[in-house]
């Protein structure tokens, strides 16, 4: 299992999707799922409506190089026909452990003509996965319980799919019982099944991944 950072590796909610956050999980080892949206015709970091100020996602981009080109990254795709300008950004730093994820389905299958990695959704609320058939893999979510176990992430590794899931605490739930749950299952050996939290050195340690 590999374990990924949540908005980079924050302590204080002020840190999220920052510099200071991102090269703290990256100096660790971890890479992390972050939000990308354009501004004045240009990419940003930034999970809500950017203003002025926001982090180009070409330093983000450069943070991640500087640390390890194949740090899995979890681009959270914030708006519409951002695909050739994240491409770009991606190749120009020799990033190879992307993929993109959350866009609205008509942009997805625009993102799935491209290099980069495409994951669809599955959760509580998207109970039906778009694309599942050209997606290389599925991001699973849990909003309001936690209503997946075990058979439902080996469904979708049989498929060929790689999953990756979001921890109970970035919903506001304890995280103890799920993270049991994946340590003790070999379903979760390997590198096909990526957990994504708030706190990703005390998973790394509770885990052992």
């Amino acid at each position: 299992m590999i374990t990924i950072s949540h908005r980079g590796y924050w302590k204080t909610a002020t840190e999220k999707n920052t510099g200071l956050a991102f090269d703290r999980s990256f100096s660790l080892g971890f890479g992390t799922e972050t939000d990308l949206r354009d501004l004045d015709g240009g990419l940003v970091v930034s999970h809500d409506p950017p203003a002025a100020g926001a982090m180009p996602a070409e330093e983000m981009f450069a943070r991640v190089a500087a640390h390890d080109p194949g740090l899995p990254m979890a681009l959270n795709i914030k708006a519409d026909g951002l695909q050739e300008m994240v491409s770009a950004g991606v190749a120009r730093h020799g990033l190879t452990g992307c993929f993109v994820f959350d866009m609205a389905v008509p942009d997805a299958v625009q993102w799935l003509k491209t290099d980069i990695a495409v994951f669809t959704r599955h959760s509580d609320v998207e109970t039906v996965p778009a694309l599942y058939d050209q997606a290389a893999g599925v991001w699973l979510d849990a909003f309001r319980s936690d209503w997946w176990d075990m058979d439902v992430i080996a469904a979708h590794l049989e498929a060929g799919k790689r999953v990756a899931v979001v921890s109970p605490e970035l919903h506001g739930r304890d995280h103890t019982k799920m993270w049991t749950m994946m340590r003790d299952s070999p379903v979760c050996l390997g590198n096909d099944v990526i957990l994504c939290t708030d706190i990703p050195e005390t998973a790394k340690e509770f885990l052992g991944s």
